[in-house]
């Protein structure tokens, strides 16, 4: 019945919704039309033989090519053709080929890499997947480690799974990664841990956390945002301006559509894609929000060609925001419009005059940085960095070259902060197979082109040279910025190393701790992240208000064969402690852009993560956990920039508790997430703020006292503190 009920609201609030806005704003704009076009025809012309990504193209592309008569090319043929298949998600036939080749390939001499067995077991494996996790996705799929109803209903594929990993270790007793995805196989086939061999068992009890948590619930399905689809980003913040959190989430695939979702409230989620004028803009990897004029509305920044090489010289777009949630393509207009690689951008005041600005990493590839690469071509890629300064007219101007970032190298995430605390916001860009660069703020010239030097040899902040996503944050709360990484370079064997206590070969992380004096010190040892943080996705934020920030990675790569849990980390006063088991985090599937945000306003924040893979085969559900509350304090501030940009983003908040000290900086998080620029700050056991600081990118301060907890606050730049209706939902 309550089932009934809530369909029954939902489709009342949205045909009022749909009515009101078209009666209030008329038929969505013809604007993003030239967009459109430009995006539909690179769809179209696009060579799937030349990006391997393009797997259900690739097996279109394949199946019109003559066979060849030749036994060992045909045997080989078919082969190509089985691995597109898995890839595009057909495992029946990935099945039917493997086995086939199987029993002929010997004969002929013809060997792969992987074995045909292995392909076999991991088709198998697959199919299972396929048929329960995507198929009859529930609560519990593919949650670590898997039990209850994530056991799979449709077991042959993963039985004959088990059948050929047994057979596989039997063959390698000491590949672990065969070690690894026996016991995953066994686990969703219901036969872990008596169906492992003793020998190949990875104990239950190494995968379990000490640090006790509340365990979040997964919410995803029935609130309707749990979309299938590819890697993607995700972007959160009150896009509508109505005071509720909404999600607007991308695609990788050329074809893959931008979702907006609108927070109606107890209700859940509406999709409104159509409705907010998203119809025809596809694809993007990653995206960023942001309100670049001024005008209240945030709006949308969509990043496109990362992992493409030059296959990837496709458009970004700037999306304008209208007002009501509604866009419009305007990146040719403001000057944004070219055509590189990338999957990562930062926006802030480079240049402190008020308008916020956009750093861009482009891809370049001199030497192949990665198998993961798509384009095929052998073709050399440069493609420098962008550094777009914001006129203040709505059009920006690149100047990354008289900057100083005009920088080629594969670059996988960007971010900022102050780390020196002098007022100019400083970039950090994280490259894959290359040393890291911190690019320090000098200030600006004449012209308001702001000047940066690379310090970050100097600082101590150039490894890993496997690295992925970044961020900026103040993880001890000494009021200095420290500097987070992650590795990029693991395989499924080097995770269960690590939980067998065995050394590995991943890359690690690294957490940067800022000493004060210009440099900073690696401790991810130290404090307890010498852990396989194989991340993509990430963000962070508090999820137990005690004040200190916790972090969730997402993991993976594009090889079907890592399947290894995404993982969270609770802050217990500047040391970190595994919470991925205890709090029910550890989905298995490959994890993307994430967002912490606090969605239904009830003083703790949430998590919203962009499942799927690259593969056109690889999809999986989108995720929302639900945090079950606790009985600390928080606040919440929507800051309100005059001098300063709009959303105040770069704006540094202290928090002053009287036995300690909270800082926290406006903006969105991590390289690859979307927390939105509503601060959501946990504040412990306080229940009265002895005083509240607000530094602004102008240069302004300002300070209230005995602030009350547990609100809601606007801040106007020189303004009051005044308190904002919280919209609760009542569930």
């Amino acid at each position: 019945m309550k089932g009934i009920q809530k369909k029954m609201w939902t489709l009342i609030l949205y045909v009022f919704y749909v009515v009101t806005l078209v009666s209030c704003n008329g038929a969505p704009s013809s604007q993003s039309a030239a967009m459109v076009a430009r995006l539909q025809d690179i769809a179209k012309s696009t060579d799937p033989l030349k990006n391997t990504y393009l797997s259900g193209r690739r097996v279109t592309a394949l199946q019109q090519e003559p066979e060849p008569t030749d036994p060992v090319k045909q045997i080989i043929f078919r082969i190509q053709l089985a691995k597109e298949y898995l890839q595009a998600g057909n495992n029946e036939e990935a099945i039917r080929l493997f086995e086939e080749a199987i029993i002929r390939a010997p004969s002929y001499g013809v060997q792969t890499r992987p074995t045909l067995k292995e392909y076999l077991a991991l088709s198998y494996l697959r199919l299972g997947e396929q048929q329960n996790c995507v198929e009859k996705h529930n609560s519990q799929s593919c949650l670590f480690p898997i039990n209850g109803q994530g056991v799979h209903v449709i077991r042959d594929g993963s039985k004959n799974a088990v059948d050929l990993y047994k057979e596989l270790f039997n063959d390698s007793p000491d590949n672990l990664s065969f070690r690894w995805l026996l016991n995953i196989a066994c686990m969703v086939s219901g036969q872990y841990p008596d169906g492992v061999p003793e020998d190949a068992l990875i104990p239950e009890s190494l995968f379990l956390n000490d640090e006790t948590f509340p365990r979040f619930k997964y919410q995803a399905q029935f609130l309707g945002v749990d979309e299938l689809g590819l890697a993607g980003g995700v972007a959160v913040d009150d896009f509508n301006n109505d005071g509720l959190l909404d999600i607007i989430t991308t695609s990788w695939a050329l074809d893959g559509p931008i979702r907006y979702y609108r927070n109606v409230g107890k209700a859940g989620f509406i999709e409104e894609s159509k409705l907010a004028g998203l119809e025809g803009i596809v694809g993007g990897l990653n995206l960023r929000h942001v309100d670049y004029n001024n005008d209240g509305n945030m709006d949308i920044f969509i990043l496109r060609g990362g992992w493409f090489g030059e296959q990837g010289r496709h458009p970004n777009s700037l999306l304008k925001n209208l007002g009501g949630g509604r866009f419009v393509d305007v990146t040719e207009q403001a000057g944004l419009l070219s055509l590189h690689p990338t999957q990562t951008a930062c926006w802030a005041d480079f240049n402190n005059d008020g308008y916020l600005d956009v750093f861009i990493g482009n891809e370049s590839i001199i030497a192949r940085p990665s198998s993961f690469v798509g384009d095929r071509s052998g073709i050399a890629s440069q493609h420098a960095c962008e550094l777009f300064i914001n006129q203040g007219d709505g059009t920006f101007v690149d100047k990354a070259v008289d900057s100083g970032v005009g920088i080629k190298a594969f670059v996988k995430g960007v971010t900022w902060g102050d780390y020196n605390n002098d007022g100019l916001m400083d970039i950090y860009v994280s490259i894959l197979r290359g040393a890291n660069i911190l690019f320090q703020n000098q200030g600006s010239d004449s012209l308001g082109i702001p000047r940066f030097i690379d310090v970050a040899e100097k600082a101590g902040v150039t490894d890993p040279y496997y690295s992925f996503p970044t961020w900026f944050w103040d993880y001890d709360n000494d009021g200095l910025e420290d500097i987070f990484v992650a590795g990029y370079y693991a395989d499924s064997g080097d995770i269960a190393a690590e939980f067998l206590s065995i050394k590995h070969d991943a890359e690690a992380p690294r957490l940067f701790r800022n000493k004060g004096d210009g440099t900073f010190e690696d401790i991810a040892v130290h404090i307890g992240l010498d852990r396989i943080l194989y991340a993509m996705g990430c963000n962070y934020g508090d999820l137990d208000n005690d004040g200190f920030l916790d972090f969730y990675v997402g993991t993976g790569d594009p090889d079907f064969r890592l399947l290894i849990p995404n993982r969270m980390f609770k802050n217990v006063s500047g040391v970190f402690n595994e919470v991925t088991t205890s709090g029910d985090f550890g989905h298995l599937q490959k994890g993307h852009g994430v967002a912490f945000a606090d969605f239904d306003n009830d003083g703790d924040q949430d998590i919203y993560a962009v499942m799927g893979g690259a593969y056109s085969g690889d999809v999986a559900a989108n995720v929302m956990f639900e945090n079950p509350g606790n009985e600390l304090n928080w606040i919440k501030l929507n800051l309100r920039g005059k001098r300063s940009n709009r959303a105040g983003v770069g704006a540094r908040i202290k928090i002053d508790l009287g036995d300690r000290s909270i800082y926290s900086r406006v903006n969105i998080g991590a390289s690859f997430g979307g927390n939105p620029y509503r601060s959501e700050i946990g504040l412990g056991a306080e229940d009265r703020i002895k005083s509240l600081q607000i530094q602004w990118p102008s240069g302004i301060q300002q300070e209230f006292y005995n602030v009350p907890t547990k609100k809601l606050y606007v801040i106007e730049e020189e303004g009051d503190l005044l308190v904002e209706p919280l919209t609760t939902w009542l569930r």
